[in-house]
């Protein structure tokens, strides 16, 4: 790769809605490069189903989008930034339409669907796979702009840091050749998504390892709320199926969770039955399996009429008709996943960190707009309305102007040799999975956390032992990843003594007015190397 293709103005890492949208908006500004981990397309993005919450119907209202995100965030949501969101909301989905994303429409008119937590119907989509729509459509305009080079099956490994603790780039390797080289840039923006990865159980592709996260953590990033992990209650429960994803809208057009004797029980635990926000319902199930022995709960939609399932979620239907189910006569079988981390790293309102040089928007970022727990829909919205105020802000503060004289230092193998123990990255990448889901999952207890926190500090010098006498490879590199996420969402989790939106915790089932803010996390030095 020629050597000019590791300098520009700007460096965005990932290719999800976030990344893409603000490369997009950047091109205009100065030069660009993108990093993405494997294809473009590949992230949290182009698996979201559901669609973008937005107020687009005069039988809607901003504040009544704001409530119902209020609600939802459990007294933690930064209600500025909430405002704000839902009223930028409507220009950026017309943005999305003028860069060719085809949302679904019934007669001529954008239909508009209803999930759980929202009390109107206000959710744009493009039938069950909407954020594949949307990744095609930003992946092609992507392709076609100039002033953006996308760099892909790369991963970035730590950002590059000047004397100042400024942030100057980031180290990225070629997954192909294990090589590290160094991408400078005069502002970095991470957009490197979630850490479903850190899960057993997850929703998420295989590239949602946390790596934005942590490396700001390891760069001394403020970090906030790492408790709040949100679990989607509906994953397709199957031996042959990864953690297939059902959509929030299947319960917003009529779908009733049941036990396996048929019984109902969503009910007994909310009003809103079906309709309560993810958080309840996750519990709700989760309580029934271990009340009951049953392995999963069922999701029924054999109510509603074959066509209408057909029509309105034929990704869906198709998805679960080639694992023998069809919707339209049996009900689901599903279970609890990982899904959305509502904490990370600490942004203001135009995405800057608390490192100068550094943003990050997206799932990778903490903006206040989710509180305790994300409403349904929200975390799409999120990622347009943060990137365009980023993109705004680097070219307000006239990012592009040539910086401060900065040379990053190649990357240092020192000692290093190459690993011929493999089985170690994979027996502890296991072992922190399993660890999460068993102490750290959706009901939690003091006795549990600090059992986790305590193997977590093992693991942890492990491998870093292992990392700094070895040569990198993408999987101890991710890998040292998820242990740094895993444990800080451990942390978060043992400072919060009381029971908030996504944080339940059995010694403390309530929540506590004197612990309504959020939980900061911040390291106070960098690890040499």
């Amino acid at each position: 790769m020629p050597a000019d293709t590791r300098r520009s103005d700007f460096l965005v890492l990932g290719s999800g809605i976030a990344g893409l949208l603000t490369a997009r908006k950047l091109a205009r500004l100065g030069s660009v490069t993108l990093v993405t981990k494997k294809d473009t397309a590949e992230s949290n993005t182009n698996y979201a189903q559901g669609g973008i919450a937005a107020v687009m119907s005069k039988l809607d209202s901003f504040e009544s989008h704001v409530k119902d995100t209020l609600t939802a965030g459990a007294g933690l949501c930064d209600e500025r930034i909430v405002r704000l969101t839902v009223a930028e909301a409507p220009a950026r989905v017309r943005e999305l339409q003028e860069l060719g994303v085809r949302f679904s429409e019934r007669e001529a008119v954008v239909d508009l669907g209803l999930e759980a937590g929202h009390s109107h119907r206000r959710i744009l989509h493009a039938g069950d796979i909407t954020g594949r729509e949307i990744e095609r459509a930003l992946v092609a305009g992507m392709r076609r702009a100039r002033g953006v080079r996308v760099v892909e099956n790369h991963l970035a490994v730590d950002l590059l840091l000047d004397r100042r603790r400024a942030c100057r780039g980031a180290y990225v390797m070629d997954r192909t050749t294990g090589r590290i080289v160094p991408y400078q840039a005069s502002a970095t923006v991470l957009a490197t998504g979630g850490a479903g990865k850190v899960y057993l159980y997850t929703s998420n592709p295989d590239i949602a390892t946390g790596d934005g996260m942590a490396m700001a953590w390891r760069a001394g990033a403020a970090m906030a709320d790492m408790e709040f992990v949100q679990f989607h209650p509906t994953c397709l429960y199957h031996p042959l199926a990864k953690s297939f994803l059902l959509s929030e809208a299947l319960r917003g057009e009529g779908g009733l969770l049941r036990l396996k004797s048929g019984e109902r029980f969503m009910p007994r635990y909310d009003a809103r039955a079906e309709l309560a926000p993810r958080d309840i319902v996750a519990r709700a199930i989760d309580a029934e399996m271990k009340r009951t022995g049953d392995a999963c709960a069922y999701l029924d939609m054999t109510h509603r009429d074959r066509k209408f399932l057909r029509a309105r979620f034929p990704n869906i239907y198709e998805k679960v008709l080639g694992f023998g189910i069809d919707m339209a006569v049996h009900p689901i079988p599903v279970v609890p996943a990982a899904h959305f981390f509502c904490g990370g790293v600490v942004t203001d309102d135009r995405g800057r960190t608390s490192i100068p040089g550094l943003f990050a928007v997206g799932e990778t970022a903490r903006t206040g707009l989710h509180g305790a727990n994300r409403l349904a829909s929200n975390s799409l919205l999120e990622g347009c309305v943060f990137a365009h105020r980023a993109a705004e802000q680097l070219g307000a503060a006239g990012a592009a102007a040539p910086a401060a004289p900065f040379v990053a230092a190649p990357w240092r193998y020192g000692r290093a040799v190459t690993s011929d123990e493999a089985v170690v990255v994979s027996q502890n990448w296991d072992e922190i999975r399993r660890l999460m889901w068993n102490y750290v999952g959706i009901v939690r207890t003091d006795k549990r956390l600090a059992r986790a926190l305590a193997r977590m500090e093992l693991l942890n010098r492990e491998i870093a032992e292992y990392y700094w006498n070895t040569v990198p490879t993408p999987d101890i590199v991710e890998l040292r990843n998820i242990a740094d996420v895993a444990t800080l969402v451990i942390r978060g989790a043992l400072a919060r003594k009381e029971s908030r939106g996504l944080h339940y915790t059995l010694d403390y089932p309530k929540p506590r007015e004197s612990l309504r803010r959020p939980n900061l996390l911040r390291r106070r030095r960098r690890l040499p190397r």
